[in-house]
């Protein structure tokens, strides 16, 4: 398994070109060798064939008219037959023809140069059957019959060569000639003719190979620097990606900062004003004549208490206190507390954060969410089951505020107390997020409860 593993690894790291050169450089030695063992084997065969009948034609001037005793009688005549023996005794054709034997019907020897299966019968061979029906033929080599032993101890190449011995007066096969060519020539020949096809065939896979692979290492070295090119690309959009990020992040905190100090304003400066405004007020109402006065007194202080009123609220949204300062897990409980002070409602904390080495970018929009969703859970689910869960793993980490309300399917009535310039909005809220390579998600609980849950998911490892 392990070697496995190892060879399919070290695969898919070659290139395109080095795994077609591979597979099919493979796949044309097997071809190479499958077509040159046809090949050569087709060679041989016609050689062989050839050679077997030029040589039975030859053979046969002289053994034909020899043998018209077998048409008659089984044997051959002792005349014919010491003829026969001159013929092939110290006589170019005898330095040729090296052995022969003559075959009648049942398979049985009536004449050889080893006289000592004369008479004898043998199982017919293949070749001896094919001969009785009129075709010459030939083994190159193949001395494995039991007949073939003498010739097969002379340890010479020959060819084996079974011709039919026709009736000159019928044309009828009345025996077979079988006779033993030294074939040492042929033997060359036929090494001479295995190398050339092989060498043909070899050059011609290896020209297919070649020119298949040409194009393949094109198309490939096309991949490979488009590949590089898309990688850098990429590596470009991350920086990018990154940088936008970052200088979202930047313009957040800024933002917040901005927010801080303009809540911090209207805290210190117009809500500090309408309440000197409101104390005066006691002080003239003293001073004022008849129920109009009063009367007028008393709605200018009811508006001074709703514009400080407002002022507070708009403050209290804007601002977040002391952010930069504190760890993420006291900012939330902050918020947390200062909700459940507001509304007098319970809100359950479970924080997981471990190092909370965050940006200030990442704490002001996980507060801006604790925010927002608290806000949601008081408005549409009148504060049932409110909890913020907070949880890091590694470079990943998920805020989630969840209800017991009714859902997304239904809306409760919003409090009447509750103002509406609390909170900054989850589409606002949602952009934040995204700009920080982050997700904000507003749906129905996943974990069986009936309720909503706003999930804010980031990567850190994204965020400068």
């Amino acid at each position: 398994m392990a070697l496995t593993d190892k060879l399919r690894g070290t695969w898919a790291q070659l290139s395109l070109a080095w795994q077609f050169a591979a597979a099919s450089g493979l796949v044309m030695v097997l071809a190479t060798v499958v077509v040159g063992l046809w090949v050569s084997n087709r060679i041989e065969q016609v050689v062989v064939r050839n050679t077997a009948n030029a040589t039975a034609l030859y053979m046969d001037s002289f053994i034909a008219p020899l043998s018209q005793d077998l048409a008659t009688i089984q044997t051959l005549s002792p005349v014919n037959l010491a003829e026969i023996e001159r013929l092939l005794t110290n006589t170019p054709l005898g330095r040729r023809v090296l052995a022969f034997k003559i075959w009648v019907k049942g398979a049985k020897v009536v004449a050889s140069s080893d006289l000592s299966i004369v008479g004898q019968t043998f199982p017919p061979t293949d070749n001896l059957k094919q001969a009785w029906t009129g075709v010459v033929r030939g083994d190159f080599n193949a001395l494995g019959d039991r007949e073939d032993e003498n010739e097969a101890s002379m340890n010479i190449p020959l060819l084996e060569i079974y011709s039919p011995i026709r009736d000159k007066s019928t044309g009828g096969i009345i025996g077979i000639a079988e006779f033993y060519e030294v074939a040492t020539q042929l033997k060359s020949d036929l090494v001479q003719a295995r190398l050339t096809s092989w060498t043909a065939v070899a050059l011609m896979m290896a020209a297919i190979w070649a020119s298949l692979y040409a194009i393949v290492l094109r198309g490939s070295q096309t991949i490979d620097r488009q590949v590089v090119d898309l990688t850098e690309m990429a590596s470009r959009n991350v920086t990018l990606r990154l940088r936008v990020q970052g200088a979202a992040g930047r313009f957040s905190a800024l933002n917040d900062q901005a927010l801080r100090r303009i809540g911090a304003d209207l805290h210190d400066g117009p809500a500090q004003l309408m309440g000197f405004a409101a104390l005066r007020l006691d002080a003239l109402r003293k001073l004022a004549q008849g129920d109009t006065a009063a009367h007028e007194i008393d709605q200018i202080e009811a508006a001074i208490k709703d514009a400080m009123k407002e002022i507070r609220n708009i403050s209290r949204g804007v601002s977040l206190p002391d952010i930069d300062r504190k760890p993420l897990d006291q900012v939330i409980q902050g918020l947390v507390d200062a909700h459940a002070a507001r509304t007098g409602s319970d809100v359950a904390l479970h924080t997981d954060l471990g190092p909370q080495d965050l940006p200030l970018a990442v704490k002001i929009c996980v507060g801006r969410v604790v925010q927002e969703g608290l806000t949601n859970a008081w408005r549409h689910a009148a504060g049932a089951g409110q909890q913020v869960r907070v949880q890091r793993r590694g470079g990943d980490l998920t805020v989630a505020v969840q209800d017991q309300g009714p859902g997304l399917s239904t809306c409760a009535d919003k409090p009447a107390d509750l103002p509406d310039s609390y909170g900054l909005g989850l589409a606002g809220l949602a952009g934040r997020v995204e700009s920080l390579g982050g997700s904000l998600t507003l749906r129905n609980r996943m974990d069986g409860v009936t309720g909503t849950e706003l999930v804010m998911a980031i990567d850190l490892r994204g965020v400068e």
